[in-house]
């Protein structure tokens, strides 16, 4: 299977070393930012979620009409509007993006915010409701006539919907979390599981424990797909990007001394447990996979680099793709600039060397 790279789109120019200093939602960049994606050869783009920024669909929506080609993975996180009119909404995307739609359910690992909207359910009371949520969604899409369901959260009553998706059965669905529960229901419900940069160690078991938890619901393993994602730090040499890391961390650190930007710690986050544990190991691992930034921020999101050369991270994301992964989800510190050098340097090795190299059908 062919590598597809995803980046990520925002409402804002911000990172972890570029603080919010513009609109909160700025109409021209995010057109601009969609379109260096497209321009960068990037096959879709991630907008994520957060209870206190811009709405996420209407956000791609935006950057849907700013492009053409470009596909979609909008975060979203279940409970907080009806499953049945989730479904409608997604599929109405869908239709006005001309079959661009994809959806990236996050449960969420981190209880202050699910409170901002007024979620209170324990961690492991949320992956059931997410189970039921995604199982009544996705009928919602495919049902050929209205159907009624009466589960522990959802009560519903000749549901039908007659907006259908361009893709068919449904849009692509990504699935995170990387607990017993979360990697139980992506087996019955996600297309694509989606977790962070974890070492090559970690990644296989990840992988081990996602195929085994398909094979165990009579799933085939080889049907899901994995995606990885992270955070890459180019230069021509790697001598100068080591430096630029340097940099980065140096900023990062200035930044929460005084007191500067948002780090968002999960506390109840298994996938953060997990970069954390990565960075315990070291500052490096796996040769060039960088873990300060995870921990310094609390790995509340994709924080973790490989630094070197477009050459060097290029093989260094191949041995991932050994392992099973198709699709890398990057982003960098210097979030559009980044994703233009990525489509230059890095996005055409990758490419050329995975049309040559073979890809495990199993972690081993």
């Amino acid at each position: 299977m062919s590598i597809e790279f995803i980046g990520m789109i925002a409402a804002e120019a911000k990172s972890e070393i570029h603080p919010a200093q513009g609109p909160t939602i700025d109409p021209d960049y995010i057109a601009r930012f969609a379109q260096a994606h497209e321009a960068a050869g990037f096959e879709r783009v991630l907008i994520a979620h957060n209870s206190s920024d811009a709405d996420a669909v209407l956000v791609a929506t935006h950057a849907a009409q700013s492009t053409k080609t470009l596909n979609f993975m909008i975060a979203h996180r279940p409970g907080f509007i009806a499953p049945t009119y989730a479904a409608r909404l997604f599929a109405t995307f869908d239709v006005f993006s001309g079959g661009r739609g994809g959806i990236h359910i996050i449960t969420g690992g981190d209880p202050v915010e699910q409170g901002r909207d007024g979620d209170f359910l324990s961690h492991d009371e949320r992956y059931r409701r997410t189970d039921e949520y995604v199982g009544l969604m996705r009928q919602t899409w495919t049902a050929d006539k209205p159907f009624s369901h009466a589960g522990a959260y959802y009560k519903v009553e000749n549901a039908f919907a007659r907006v259908k998706p361009i893709q068919k059965p449904h849009i692509p669905v990504f699935f995170g979390g990387s607990s017993d529960l979360a990697i139980e229901f992506a087996a019955k419900h996600a297309d694509i599981y989606a977790f962070w940069g974890e070492t090559l160690d970690q990644a296989r078991d990840t992988i081990t424990r996602v195929r085994a938890a398909c094979a165990r619901i009579g799933r085939k393993p080889e049907t899901m797909r994995f995606s990885l994602s992270m955070r890459p730090v180019l230069a021509s040499t790697e001598e100068g990007a080591w430096k630029r890391a340097d940099r980065i961390i140096e900023r990062i650190r200035d930044l929460r001394g005084a007191g500067v930007g948002r780090f968002n710690a999960k506390p109840e986050s298994v996938g953060s447990a997990r970069l954390l544990e990565a960075a315990a190991g070291g500052r490096v691992r796996d040769t060039r996979l960088w873990t300060e930034v995870a921990a310094v921020v609390g790995a509340g999101s994709n924080t973790t680099s490989l630094v070197g050369t477009a050459e060097q991270v290029a093989e260094s994301l191949m041995a991932y793709h050994a392992l099973g992964v198709t699709t890398f989800l990057i982003r960098g510190f210097d979030p559009l600039e980044d994703a233009t050098d990525y489509g230059r340097h890095l996005l055409p090795l990758v490419r050329e060397a995975a049309s040559r190299a073979p890809m495990a059908v199993a972690a081993e």
